[in-house]
């Protein structure tokens, strides 16, 4: 399925869209070239979810955690563009401690996160304007991304 964002304003409305949505224990991967928007949808998805600083990019540091009350759900941020494979992947330990959501970017660099709890999405287009977002919902985010795609413009 595929969905098209016109405007930075409807990337944070599918960021929040997302946020209303997701469970500790999910998985939002998000592919796309360099500029088509991974970070800045990670970013309205903790905004949404209450965090109220600058969202870092977690390129360097490789993951970076959020724990309530400065968001509603425990989450994860990581980039794995500096990874080299699912074997570095098994070394931060992201299974370690309480549920998460965890928002992924570059997870092609890992062998991808597929599951029933991983809502897949390919972000293609780098220009200012539109943005071509195709979903790949786990079997746990059918239903959830059925109602998001339908809402958002």
């Amino acid at each position: 399925m595929t969905l098209q964002i016109a405007s930075l304003d409807a990337m944070q409305a599918l960021g929040t869209a997302l946020a209303e949505v997701a469970q500790p224990g999910d998985v939002i991967a998000l592919s796309g070239e360099l500029g088509a928007g991974k970070s800045t949808l990670a970013r309205a998805i903790l905004l949404a979810l209450g965090f109220a600083g600058e969202v870092p990019s977690p390129t360097f540091a490789l993951i970076l955690p959020y724990d309530p009350p400065e968001v509603r759900i425990p989450v994860i941020h990581a980039d794995f563009y500096r990874l080299d494979g699912a074997m570095e992947l098994d070394e931060l330990g992201l299974d370690a401690g309480e549920p998460a959501l965890l928002i992924a970017e570059w997870p092609e660099r890992v062998g991808g996160l597929a599951g029933p709890d991983t809502l897949e999405l390919r972000i293609e287009g780098t220009d200012a304007s539109e943005r071509t977002i195709t979903a790949q919902a786990g079997s746990n985010w059918h239903a959830r991304w059925q109602q998001i795609a339908g809402g958002v413009s």
